[in-house]
Formats: structure tokens, C-alpha cells, sequence
């Protein structure tokens, strides 16, 4: 019997055991664990059949809506899926943000995985906090205020001991508060050590974009979508610039290619897409993968937004520009003055 195997079924023994009113014997389960379970019965929660209803009695659907787009977790979702969704896409996880009460604001991942994970109501609206749930990594992170890990038989309601969960509080670094809490439910998957390091790296990262903006977290204001930005590939180098940075940025062909695509599919373009117009063979969806989050790294992580990939700033172009002076019926002889420079237009070979 493997070391996992044998871990869980002490686990498993404990759980049924303290349900019974038997004190479970000493090391078959975590203090923390222990102690969560003893709060979620003196909450009153029924481990029979603790799973939430969606949050509708505190607030309607349009309400949910607008509390969630204003709340400081959602300004940093970008962040969150550029580093984690392009990785997890089709390894059966979700990806969860929540506000500091445990109301699950926004589930991200795979459709297969987000249906799967509807059967126990892990739905964005739904409330995972421990006074509702039981014992669960969301809503165990909010109440001891630390990143915690819970793998199967460690949750308190039934229903949801064939998961496993990471989550981790975030803060707002100017006062402190926990503003919410970002987690990864799955399977055999979220339960080995580096989901926890995994997404500790992530709040970190989180924690430290909200310390740089250095503003008032609950003004809704400061997280306004980006401003504008000017791309140029025609007649030599290929440059961007964003309204507000001092200079240009040099960008490798690949990355101006991706750009002008996006700008051409504002609606977004999946990875599959994105392949096929990059080259005529196709390009690896890894590969993309890759390109995109070096792009964002070069750029800026909230540039490009996740799942269909889409630009989240108002990017005007000089070959943008081309396509309007001919729409409009421009000078011709200028155009063609221009296209004659050279650059992206005649180097690439992308089909797009």
C-alpha cells in the first residue's frame, strides 16, 4: 500500500471515528484539520450534506455581477491567469478567486472540469466558507489566515472527500486585510506539495502587483481597464509603445505577429487558433503557450487576458492604419509608398 493510499485511510478512520464522538488517535490527522472539524460541528454543519447554494438570498444576479467586478480581487484576475490557466488547462483543475467571506467570485479552468466541479456547487456565487462547507481549503484559509492544503477525506462534508483543494489568503498590502483567497480544486493532483508551493508563488505574485499600484484598494476607479498602446512593424524594427511609458520596446517578429492577429480577432482567439495563424503547418500549442507568456512578461501580465487570449488595451497599429486609409479611399500612391519600407508584412511567412 502506497504512503498516500495508507495516509488517507488513517485520515478516513479519524474522520469517522471523531464523527462517532471518539477522540481519533493521536497522529491519524492534522491539528489543523482536527481543530476545523471541530468548529464545523459546533457551527452545526451537516457532513452529510454540506454543500452550498449559490449566495441568491444576499444579493441578485445583477448585484453579484457588479459586486464582483468592483472587488480589488478581480483587478489582479489577469495576473492569476497568466500565470496559472495557460498551465492547467487541461489537467482537470479549477481555479478559484474568492472575496473575504468565501463567496467563490470567479471559476476558471477547463469546461469539463468546471461542470465536474459543479456537481458539489463550486460555482462562482456559491459560498465556501467554513461555517457553511465544513471544513475545505477556502474557506479553512480565510479562517486561520494562511495557506492550507486538504486532500480528500480531510474535508468535513461527504459530498466533496473525492477532491482535494490548495488555497491561500491574499491581502491588501496597505492595510493588511485579507481581501480574498485565491484556490485550486482538483483531484490526486492538488494534493501533491507542489500545488501548495504552486500557488503560495502566485499570491505572492498577486500580493506584490497590488503593492506596486500603491493605491486605495477599494476605490473602484484605480482598477480601471488599461489605456492605449501603438504597435509599429512596418520599414524596419518592430516597436511598441503604451500611453504613459518613457520609451519603445523592441518586440521579436513572433510577438508583433501575435500582436496584430489579436488586434485583427478582437473577439479573442483560442491557442488551437492562435497556431494556425502563426504558420502554415501550425505552430505546438505549447509553443504559444510559451510565446504569450513571455509576451506578458516583456509587456505587462494584464496586456493579454486568457481564454480566448485578447487584448485588453486599445492597440492601434500602422498596418492598422494602412487598412483604414484604403477602406476610406485614401491616397493609393502613399500606401503603397509606405508597404514598399518593407517589414512584418513582407518578413513573415504567418498565414494569419
Amino acid at each position: 500500500m502506497s504512503d498516500s493510499v495508507s495516509a488517507s485511510s488513517r485520515v478516513r478512520r479519524a474522520y469517522e471515528d471523531f464523527l462517532s464522538g471518539i477522540t481519533p488517535q493521536a497522529d491519524s490527522v492534522r491539528s489543523i484539520v482536527q481543530d476545523s472539524w471541530a468548529r464545523s460541528v459546533k457551527k452545526g454543519v451537516n457532513p452529510g450534506e454540506a454543500v452550498p447554494e449559490s449566495d441568491t438570498t444576499s444579493m441578485t444576479a445583477s448585484e453579484f455581477a457588479e459586486y464582483r467586478d468592483a472587488h480589488p480581487i478581480t483587478a489582479v484576475r489577469p495576473l492569476v491567469q497568466s500565470l496559472m490557466l495557460d498551465d492547467i488547462a487541461d489537467s482537470g483543475v479549477v481555479v478559484a478567486l474568492t472575496d473575504q467571506a468565501g463567496r467563490l467570485l470567479w471559476v476558471e479552468g477547463a469546461s469539463e472540469a468546471r461542470d465536474k466541479a459543479a456537481h458539489i456547487n463550486f460555482v462562482e456565487g456559491s459560498l465556501w466558507s467554513e461555517e457553511v462547507v465544513g471544513t475545505n481549503a477556502p474557506g479553512l484559509a480565510l479562517a486561520v489566515d494562511r495557506s492550507v492544503q486538504i486532500v480528500g477525506p480531510e474535508h468535513f462534508a461527504g459530498p466533496v472527500q473525492e477532491w482535494s483543494c490548495v488555497a491561500a489568503p491574499v491581502h491588501d498590502p496597505s492595510t493588511g486585510h485579507v481581501i480574498g483567497v485565491i484556490d485550486v480544486t482538483g483531484g490526486r493532483e492538488v494534493a501533491a506539495p507542489f500545488a501548495m508551493a504552486a500557488v503560495r508563488s502566485v499570491v505572492a505574485a498577486v500580493e506584490r502587483e497590488l503593492q506596486s499600484r500603491a493605491v486605495d484598494l477599494a476605490d473602484p476607479a484605480t482598477f480601471a481597464a488599461p489605456g492605449g498602446a501603438r504597435l509599429t512593424v512596418l520599414g524596419g524594427t518592430y516597436r511598441w509603445r503604451r500611453d504613459g511609458d518613457a520609451g519603445e520596446r523592441t518586440l521579436s517578429r513572433r510577438h508583433a505577429e501575435i500582436l496584430l492577429l489579436l488586434q485583427a480577432y478582437p473577439e479573442g482567439l483560442n491557442t488551437e487558433q492562435l497556431a494556425i495563424l502563426l504558420a502554415e503547418d501550425g505552430v505546438d500549442p505549447v509553443t504559444v503557450r510559451a510565446e504569450i507568456s513571455r509576451l506578458r512578461r516583456d509587456l505587462g501580465t494584464d496586456v493579454v487576458e486568457s481564454r480566448p487570449y485578447r487584448l485588453t488595451v486599445d492597440l492601434v497599429s500602422d498596418v492598422s492604419e494602412i487598412r483604414e486609409r484604403v477602406a476610406g479611399g485614401g491616397d493609393l500612391s502613399a500606401v503603397i509608398d509606405v508597404l514598399g519600407r518593407g517589414g512584418l508584412l513582407v518578413e513573415s511567412s504567418a498565414p494569419g
